[in-house]
């Protein structure tokens, strides 16, 4: 991606304190760019789309539909909206993900399994120019809510308890439904906050299961984490 002389300026959004970048913080300390947040449990604020080179937009346990109570998503999916239709590159993750669906006008609603385990995606055919994921690799979900594909988005991933786990909009907005900056501190954040979510079901683990995994996956996820964010910054011809 071109940015000229100044350095990239990469703002978050955010909307739980416990939510925090993973391995995304390893892949920003190494870009040297200026980093920014909005925080909407602390403040609504949001800033100029003009002047950012990549939005990251996070997860939380609330609903994109939930525009009633938390009336900042109704400024969050137009910010998003501006920025996609800007050509600014955009990472959508989980709610972050759900609310570039909702933001291009596509109907999100509860799925019909919830996830909160290590399970594979499967690659889907997508043009040449989009990104390409690997066949079979183990991600891990934490999700309840699913979503129809937008108008003109590329479907790049499904899992067997959810079709839509990946999708991209023109080249620069991607949304996933699983977690690639997943670390072992950023997995215990998510256990914690819905440890009362881990039922029986088949897309359900046990958290001891969801604990054993081997570091091994972590780096496998956090490096397909840092392909997926140099997609988006690349420069486009």
């Amino acid at each position: 991606m071109t940015r000229g002389v100044h350095p990239m300026h990469v703002h978050v959004l955010q909307r739980v304190p416990s939510d925090g970048l993973g391995s995304i913080a390893s892949w920003l300390a190494q870009q040297n760019g200026v980093i920014t947040h909005t925080r909407f449990f602390e403040s609504p604020d949001l800033p100029d789309p003009a002047g950012i080179d990549l939005v990251i937009a996070r997860g939380g346990p609330m609903s994109v539909n939930d525009e009633r109570d938390l009336c900042w998503l109704v400024a969050e999916k137009a910010f998003l909206r501006t920025c996609i239709a800007a050509a600014k590159p955009v990472l959508g993750i989980c709610l972050g993900a759900e609310l570039i669906a909702s933001a291009l006008g596509a109907r999100v609603y509860p799925g019909p399994y919830q996830e909160i385990a290590w399970f594979p995606i499967e690659a889907t055919p997508a043009p040449d120019s989009a990104f390409a994921f690997p066949q079979g690799v183990t991600v891990f979900h934490s999700r309840g809510e699913t979503f129809d594909l937008p108008p003109d988005a590329v479907r790049l991933a499904r899992g067997a308890g959810c079709a839509n786990q990946a999708f991209e909009v023109g080249q620069r907005a991607i949304g996933l439904q699983f977690h690639l900056e997943a670390t072992p501190a950023a997995a215990d954040a998510i256990l914690t906050r819905c440890r009362n979510e881990l039922v029986d079901g088949p897309y359900i683990q046990a958290e001891a299961v969801i604990r054993s995994a081997p570091s091994s996956t972590y780096d496998r996820v956090n490096g397909l984490m840092a392909e997926v964010l140099d997609y988006l910054i690349r420069e486009v011809g």
